[in-house]
C-alpha cells in the first residue's frame, strides 16, 4: 500500500499488499432464451463493468446456428435488435435512449437485472484486471465463441 492509503480504501480498490495496476470488475453473460419454458440457451455476449475505472462495455456475437437448432422460429432479427440495444446501452449517450444519460454502474445493474425476456443475462461474476477493454474480448472469445 502507498503511504497515504488506508487498508480499507485498499481492500476497496484491489490493492492489498504491493501497489498493483489491476482493479475489480464484474461481468455477466448475455443469454439468448428462445423458450424460457425449456430454460435452454446460447451464450451470445458479455457486459463488463469496472467501477474504479467508470468502464462499461458489452460485446455479443450470435451463433445463428446453434440458436436456431435449439429453436427453429426464433426471430433472429429482433434477437440481433435486443443485443444491439445492450451494447448500445453500455455504451451510453444518446444512442441509449432514457438509460443512456445514467451512471455505468446504474446501467450495469439495469442491463443485469433478472428479467424473463428471450435476451437476459446470467449471474454477475467478479475477478481482477489490468485492462477491462481486454476483459471484455477475452471473455466473450472464451464464454461465447
Amino acid at each position: 500500500m502507498s503511504g497515504g492509503e488506508r487498508y480499507s480504501d485498499a481492500v476497496t480498490t484491489g490493492r492489498v499488499g504491493e501497489e498493483r495496476d489491476r482493479c475489480v470488475f464484474e461481468y455477466a453473460l448475455v443469454r439468448v432464451v428462445p423458450c424460457l419454458e425449456r430454460g435452454e440457451c446460447v451464450n451470445a455476449g458479455v457486459i463488463v463493468y469496472c467501477q474504479e475505472r467508470a468502464f462499461l462495455a458489452a460485446r455479443t456475437a450470435l451463433d445463428e446456428r446453434k440458436l436456431l437448432a435449439l429453436a427453429p422460429d426464433t426471430d433472429v432479427a429482433g434477437v440481433r435488435r435486443a443485443l444491439a440495444a445492450v451494447e448500445a446501452t453500455c455504451a451510453g449517450g444518446r444512442g441509449a435512449g432514457a438509460a443512456g444519460g445514467e451512471r455505468p454502474g446504474q446501467r450495469f445493474r439495469w442491463l443485469t437485472a433478472p428479467r424473463s425476456t428471450i435476451v437476459q443475462t446470467g449471474p454477475v461474476h467478479g475477478g481482477l484486471t489490468e485492462d477491462p477493454a481486454a476483459e471484455v474480448e477475452r471473455l466473450v472469445d472464451r464464454l461465447v465463441r
